[in-house]
């Protein structure tokens, strides 16, 4: 299948202080998925990507829904996601693919709306990669407008939905982690769930899903981001939330990098995102906070070299403790990592 390589290759850059460790905490591996017309990306592609002159030392997958059993209960199928990534991370753990270590932590799917029952499936996913496995993530992003919505076919409501939070309750008893996927109108919505459930350690992704598309949200950036503060600062509140910083170049978010002759260099992005990772850390604090490659999902915009060094530009003036945290620690603590 196509890729956009030669696109990418127009914007070459060196690393920027290649010796800093990174553990890259939300990447994606997939091979056919169905209703899809994605590149392939697996074990190999992505080592390709970790070869950018970055120091990676390792990273979390997320869950893809891809390589699901064929057959079997209908709930226990996306354990078999579980055991395809906990093999990929065995190849990778062998040093064949280089020195990181790849998929060192495993965030999995199922619906939460079964509530105590999904129980069941975690205990499985468990089983499946004991060393590895770390939480859930099941994405409730929905908007009202098409454009954003998509195809995806979700209830508006469903982090404040019983059921769901009962899900999440299971989540919490196994001492896993919520991976929480919404789009920022949503936030409030997430903040309550915080709040329901204080002992479940949450990570929100791509800084909470700031639209930038549909007749809402597109062309209306300033008031967009004054709405997500608003949210961003109440969610803050909740002790048991942290924050990846990351997901600028998906399309929802309205950049339209992928769209151009070339693509977008480390300066562009760092400009374009430092309001907002500046906004996170600082309320958040350099605790609570983690960089994000949202691999390949942001490869249809930015090369893995650039995008790291937009990071590192938007982090050059904080500490070296604080950029160790940001990089690498606080993925590590949070997904109990040795490395």
């Amino acid at each position: 299948m196509a890729t956009n390589d030669a696109w990418l290759a127009q914007v070459q850059e060196d690393a920027i202080e290649p010796e800093l460790p990174i553990c890259d905490p939300h990447h994606h591996l997939w091979g056919k998925r169905d209703g899809t017309v994605e590149p392939v990306y697996l074990l190999d592609e992505l080592t390709a990507d970790l070869g950018s002159g970055h120091n990676i030392v390792s990273t979390v997958f997320i869950e893809a829904k891809a390589m699901y059993r064929a057959d079997g209960p209908e709930e226990l199928r996306p354990v078999g996601e579980i055991e395809f990534i906990n093999g990929l991370a065995a190849a990778a753990a062998s040093g064949a693919y280089g020195k990181t270590k790849a998929c060192a932590a495993i965030i999995g799917a199922t619906p939460l709306t079964r509530g105590k029952a999904a129980g069941d499936v975690l205990d499985a996913m468990i089983a499946a990669a004991p060393n590895r496995f770390r939480g859930i993530r099941d994405s409730a992003a929905w908007d009202a407008d098409p454009v954003v919505r998509g195809t995806r076919a979700r209830p508006s409501d469903l982090l404040t939905n019983p059921a769901y939070i009962d899900g999440v309750r299971e989540i919490a008893r196994r001492g896993l982690i919520f991976e929480a996927w919404c789009f920022h109108p949503q936030i409030p919505q997430l903040t309550a769930l915080a709040r329901a459930v204080p002992e479940v350690t949450i990570i929100l992704d791509h800084i909470g899903g700031v639209i930038g598309v549909g007749d809402a949200y597109a062309g209306k950036r300033a008031a967009v981001m004054e709405d997500w503060k608003r949210a961003m600062k109440d969610l803050a509140a909740c002790p048991n939330v942290a924050v990846k910083l990351g997901g600028i170049g998906m399309e929802v978010a309205g950049w339209g990098w992928h769209e151009r002759p070339k693509p977008p260099t480390s300066d562009e992005i760092a400009e374009a995102a430092r309001p907002y990772y500046s906004f996170v850390i600082d309320n958040f604090g350099p605790d609570r906070a983690l960089f994000e490659s949202n691999f390949p999902v942001e490869k249809k915009a930015v090369s893995y070299s650039v995008l790291w060094n937009a990071f590192k530009k938007v982090a050059r003036d904080y500490s070296a403790a604080e950029k160790a945290k940001l990089f690498h620690d606080n993925a590590a603590r949070l997904y109990r990592l040795e490395a």
